[in-house]
């Protein structure tokens, strides 16, 4: 092959789940104040300011010390592409993901990545989805092997809500 008939194979991006307070307060509320990011979080009432930031970051890391785990910082090649992970509600473990627009196109892959984490963790023997109904286009999340449980209302919100064994 020559040089110009040679294609370069794209490289898979590095993921890595950290702690959401490594990412600077202002990066998270530019984030959440993408009007992209809020058509699909109706939760997302209010403008984020670095103050909005900080609290979030808090309520985040008292989930870690209360249950021992929580939402993460995504980093995509080092770069924080958003937050996400497993909280839990009740007796269940509720999977969440809200990535920057630029990395959209990353979330099943990403989804794939934590739902493995939970297959190893004993204490998750099943994950739920909460998405709202705007979310058209659930077929991912059924290849995963997700199934609907049905139309829940969480925080006076409705959702759409799938469950995923994991054992």
């Amino acid at each position: 092959m020559t040089e110009t008939t040679m294609k370069a194979k794209p490289m898979k991006p590095h993921i890595i789940f950290a702690r959401l307070n490594r990412i600077s307060p202002r990066e998270i509320a530019t984030h959440m104040s993408d009007p992209c990011v809020a058509e699909h979080m109706p939760l997302l009432t209010s403008a984020w300011d670095e103050t909005a930031a900080n609290e979030f970051i808090t309520m985040k890391e008292q989930h870690w010390r209360r249950d021992g785990l929580g939402h993460w910082a995504i980093l995509v090649d080092d770069a924080y592409a958003g937050w996400g992970g497993f909280q839990k509600e009740d007796d269940e473990w509720d999977f969440g993901l809200v990535l920057k627009p630029s990395f959209f196109g990353l979330g099943m892959r990403i989804t794939a990545k934590a739902i493995t984490f939970a297959q190893e963790d004993e204490r998750i023997p099943f994950v739920t989805f909460l998405l709202p109904p705007s979310r058209t286009n659930l077929g991912a999340l059924k290849r995963l092997g997700a199934e609907y449980v049905g139309r829940v209302t969480h925080a006076g919100a409705d959702f759409l809500k799938y469950r995923l064994e994991t054992e």
